[in-house]
């Protein structure tokens, strides 16, 4: 009875909490799409959205969210803002690339960010073996920029790495003349790709004063597998979806790939932006919102990335994913007493830095103690007097209740394969399916999180990148000749077809 109410009460905030970042994103997608053109890969949600029969049932409830949500976006002090405003002509961008040991991919990745004639780029090379700086700069001396770390310096993680370009940045800034009000700072991975005309789509975001962080959504390029497709049903079915939803909020969590932040925002902290932490760019979007800065998106560009291909990797990166989540409760008391963030914005991130904690640990025993007993009691012949009387009447309970304990992975395999290529829904039920046993890679890693925690073990490798073609080579697939601009979306279609 016990272990049943606990899952019950899991189920319950899990579902609300999943349930309202997706119903929050869909409706930041309508109105994008009541703005211009819809995105081609979410006109089906929109569509759904905006259809009469739902909008009339969901009006009520959307009336009162919108009353409630209205008294708890509010902060009790004004929130930092910029004085005046820039139009995106104006601004300048400045690309942080952090790099050790990255010339397979480093050169592609300076070649496409400097596409844009506002951009500068500045490669902090960690203490490389290879040649990464020198590859780096030799796409373009004017506009590249390379900080060189040496040891014992050097290779003391990506956030040192970052504050060291970041007052390489700030110096050049100064030599130019550039306002400080006028520079947005982006931090990219090596092997990160914009999608194009991301700029165009990105700095409009800051005219808005309050806007201090944009991160975009993030896709996965090489495909080709069934743990690269995973990963991309991870960022694009799961986390664009409920970044959308926290834009109400104004706490869109950055990441550490296409995280855009104003340069008055990172001087705000009146410390280094990035901290020598396990997941520096949790720390700085908790940071930055404890300030009063929002943090957005938008669902009209996007970041993409390499997929990691090693099992083995994997487990090691999402471990120190858990790992730096799970430390950051311990901003709970800032984000309790700041009077710049909303309520709204508070509770929101509140819940997102208990997941770990409240949800995937407890879930990871409640859930499989609930499987071993139903197979121990099926196996026996047992009777399930809790579900009903009669066979017909226990097997309705047990449907329903896989049925919503497995929601949300059935939503979102649904959700990402029908913005993919509108595949039908066996295929989404499949893949809901495959979500459920790609809940236990997080189990496994957010225990493995709990005991490095306890051992106080907090040191890493660096996840290893694949060779990519330059910008502008092709490559022959399946007889037909390609371009860099749609090998990866080909590459993608080659597995998903």
């Amino acid at each position: 009875m016990l272990i049943g109410s606990v899952q019950l009460f899991l189920v319950s905030v899990g579902l609300t909490y999943f349930l309202g970042m997706t119903a929050a994103g869909l409706k930041v997608l309508r109105e994008s799409r009541d703005g211009g053109s819809p995105p081609r890969r979410a006109g089906w949600l929109l569509a759904v959205w905006s259809a009469q029969p739902v909008r009339r049932l969901i009006r009520p409830v959307s009336a009162a969210r919108e009353r409630l949500t209205g008294h708890l976006a509010t902060a009790e002090q004004p929130p930092l803002r910029v004085a005046g405003g820039c139009a995106p002509e104006d601004l300048a961008v400045y690309f942080l690339v952090p790099c050790l040991n990255e010339e397979l991919v480093v050169e592609g990745t300076v070649r496409e960010l400097l596409s844009d004639p506002r951009a500068r780029v500045l490669v902090i090379d960690d203490g490389s073996d290879d040649r990464t700086g020198e590859l780096a700069a030799a796409v373009d001396p004017a506009r590249v920029m390379i900080v060189r770390r040496e040891l014992p310096d050097a290779r003391r993680g990506k956030g040192p790495a970052l504050n060291a370009g970041f007052a390489r940045m700030l110096q050049d800034a100064d030599v130019r003349g550039v306002p400080v009000e006028q520079v947005i700072v982006c931090v990219m991975d090596a092997d990160g790709r914009l999608s194009p005309g991301a700029l165009d789509q990105v700095l409009p975001l800051f005219s808005d004063p309050e806007v201090g962080g944009v991160q975009l959504p993030v896709r996965i390029r090489n495909r080709r597998g069934l743990l690269a497709l995973m990963q991309d049903v991870e960022f694009w079915g799961l986390s664009a979806i409920s970044q959308f939803g926290r834009v109400k909020s104004g706490t869109v969590s950055l990441g550490g790939n296409g995280q855009f932040t104003r340069l008055c925002a990172l001087l705000s902290l009146n410390r280094d932006p990035w901290q020598p932490s396990l997941t520096e760019d949790l720390d700085l979007a908790l940071a930055l919102a404890v300030k009063g800065w929002r943090l957005t998106t938008t669902p009209w560009a996007y970041v993409s990335q390499q997929a990691i291909t090693s099992l083995k990797a994997l487990v090691r990166q999402r471990t120190r994913w858990f790992q730096g989540h799970m430390a950051s409760v311990q901003w709970l008391p800032r984000l309790w007493s700041s009077r710049r963030l909303s309520h709204l914005g508070m509770l929101e991130m509140t819940l997102y830095l208990l997941v770990p904690w409240l949800l995937v640990l407890p879930w990871s025993v409640v859930w499989n103690y609930g499987l071993i007993v139903l197979v121990f009691r099926i196996a026996e012949g047992g009777q399930f007097a809790v579900f009903g009387g009669s066979l017909v009447q226990q097997a309705m309970v047990l449907l329903l209740w896989y049925g919503v304990s497995c929601l949300p992975s059935w939503l979102s395999g649904y959700l990402y394969f029908r913005q993919e290529r509108g595949a039908g829904f066996g295929r989404a039920v499949l893949l809901g399916h495959l979500l459920l046993v790609w809940n236990y890679l997080a189990f496994v890693c957010c225990w493995r999180a709990a005991y490095r925690m306890v051992a106080h073990r907090s040191g890493w490798d660096k996840t290893a990148r694949e060779h990519e073609l330059p910008r502008g080579r092709t490559e022959t697939m399946a007889g037909l000749t390609l371009g860099p601009a749609d090998r990866d979306d080909a590459l993608g279609r080659a597995y998903e077809n």
